[in-house]
């Protein structure tokens, strides 16, 4: 089956936006119901909230969903005369996300503003078969993967402008270099990243893509470019998400932290140094009891002469072994929850391998030990101990001013980590399809190759649809906070990236069969790294219910 002509798809176009506004229609009728019930004097109340914590999930995940097909609306109209392939993979992804969102809602029928009816008036109604019908249709979705299994290294149309594609292309062609050669190694043997990577990485500017130019950095001056970043990070991902991905993290988290609340002098003295990787940062947030609970934190300060004593742990502390300086949360005051927090840049010395203890002479001491995982091997991440370990007062971010502003600093710090999180996602995932393109092109199962299948087809169909979804949300999502919002979209981006991205390297293992399944294979490695997206920067259930929910919600009210 061939693709679409330009004409038919220009008229299933038009009723794509039909479809997103009925469900839309729905979601915020359930989400106005949600603020009635939840809220007291006008605000929404958590604990009341909680009491609908399955119904608060899908709904965010539904907005996700809501958001991501209206991006691909936006993208399906801007391929269709130039790319028949981009553009149908769009429209056939808003389909899907109408299916997903209709089977969410289905779930719930009874809950607060959604009744059986409605949501069946939704599901029967003649734009939304009628695109179901046409767009996820077995045969064109096999015509779709038949179309993506003739490119291999496949990459739809990304809309950058010549300056980000300049970028990537760029850091593809470092990926392909430096990193593919060293990744298997590296997780395989749980291994530190290779310095020469780190140096060959620092070389092109790496950690200093959300650090500005005046600091040494590659942000211009008056303006962020988040974009840049992702595109970055995304290329980076598909080589090793654990060896490459996330190394632009730390600095990124680091730097926004002191461009929000570091003192000049701070600012002149860190940020140069982390923009030329002179010195490599861990964040030392969570801890063994508070993970998504920052505001809790306990490790304490206390105040000594010209100083702070640092005492109490901290956990999934990644990259802290190699680290030069640990950006550390801690409760400087008796003011509850996030008042009393405040924000160290703690030094120890770098040191390799899966542990290290570090004594200063004043009898302080850290310690640090690695932390087994399944997959995101290379940086890995510790349980780390503080006993009495002095930080300087020139080492408290703001200085003087800053002590209790801790928990805003770090905050600041991670607003980037979200979008970037969906980039590492997104370049995950590109790496898995290409494997499972060239794999289902070559391997031969019952006298016929497996991509030559209607199934395997069907399954490389998806694959696209979800990347593509991906891709096209985080850098929508980039566009918006370089403009200065989008931080609801952030979230958004995290919860639909992260999710497909465990299904995508999911499928793409299924296409290899018992070979998916050997350490051997690249694509078992994408798998269990895929897995951690969900937890870390934000935890997807935290994410769903205390921040996309309760915002949800609480803006309902003001409609």
């Amino acid at each position: 089956m061939s693709l679409t002509n330009t004409n038919a798809r220009h008229a299933d176009l038009e009723q794509c936006l039909p479809c997103l506004d009925l469900a839309a229609e729905l979601v915020n009728g359930s989400l106005q119901q949600l603020h009635l019930l939840c809220s007291r004097d006008g605000r929404v109340q958590a604990v009341l909230l909680d009491e609908h914590q399955l119904l608060c999930y899908d709904l965010a995940f539904c907005a996700a969903e809501l958001q991501a097909a209206r991006v691909m609306l936006d993208y399906a109209q801007a391929e269709a005369a130039e790319s028949a392939l981009a553009a149908d993979v769009a429209v056939a992804s808003v389909a899907d996300s109408v299916f997903s969102i209709q089977q969410r809602l289905l779930a719930h029928a009874g809950a607060p503003g959604l009744t059986r009816a409605a949501i069946m008036e939704f599901i029967a109604a003649p734009v939304c078969t009628a695109l179901l019908d046409e767009w996820l249709e077995p045969v064109r979705l096999a015509a779709i993967g038949e179309q993506a299994l003739a490119l291999p290294g496949l990459r739809l149309p990304t809309q950058l402008d010549a300056e980000k594609e300049m970028v990537r292309s760029t850091f593809t062609r470092f990926t392909d270099d430096q990193v593919m050669p060293v990744a298997e190694q590296v997780h395989r043997e749980d291994l530190d990243i290779p310095q020469s990577l780190i140096d060959a990485a620092a070389e092109l500017g790496c950690f200093g893509t959300c650090i500005p130019e005046r600091f040494g950095g590659l942000m211009p001056d008056e303006r962020a470019d988040c974009l840049g970043m992702i595109v970055v990070t995304e290329e980076l991902s598909r080589g090793s998400l654990g060896a490459a991905g996330s190394l632009i993290t730390r600095p990124e988290i680091a730097a926004r932290a002191l461009l929000a609340g570091g003192t000049e002098a701070q600012q002149q003295s860190w940020l140069p140094r982390l923009a030329s990787a002179e010195v490599l940062a861990a964040i030392a947030v969570t801890e063994p009891d508070y993970g998504s609970d920052v505001a809790s934190v306990v490790l304490r300060a206390s105040a000594v002469d010209g100083g702070w004593l640092l005492n109490g742990s901290k956990t999934w502390c990644t990259f802290a072994g190699k680290a030069d300086v640990l950006v550390t949360l801690a409760r400087s005051n008796d003011q509850p929850g996030h008042r009393g927090l405040s924000l160290f840049l703690v030094e120890k010395p770098p040191v390799a391998g899966h542990e290290f203890d570090h004594h200063q002479e004043s009898g302080g001491r850290v310690t640090g030990r690695a932390i087994a995982t399944l997959g995101y091997r290379g940086m890995h991440s510790y349980d780390v101990f503080f006993e009495d370990f002095f930080v300087p007062d020139t080492h408290l971010v703001g200085g003087a001013e800053g002590e209790g502003k801790g928990f805003y600093h770090a905050m600041a710090g991670f607003a980037g980590g979200r979008i970037q999180t969906a980039a590492r996602a997104t370049g995950v995932m590109q790496a898995a399809l290409e494997r499972a393109l060239d794999y289902a092109a070559q391997r031969k199962v019952f006298g016929a190759a497996v991509g030559e299948y209607q199934l395997t087809r069907v399954k490389l169909a998806r694959m696209l649809m979800k990347l593509t979804a991906s891709r096209q949300f985080s850098y929508s999502v980039a566009r918006q906070l370089d403009a200065g919002g989008g931080k609801m979209e952030a979230s958004l981006v995290k919860l639909y990236t992260c999710r497909a991205a465990e299904w995508v390297t999911r499928e793409a293992m299924q296409i290899h069969g018992g070979m998916g399944y050997a350490e051997e294979s690249a694509v078992s490695r994408y798998f269990v790294d895929a897995r951690v997206l969900s937890i870390f920067e934000g935890a997807e259930e935290t994410l769903a219910l205390k921040v996309v929910a309760r915002d949800l919600v609480a803006s309902a009210g003001q409609d």
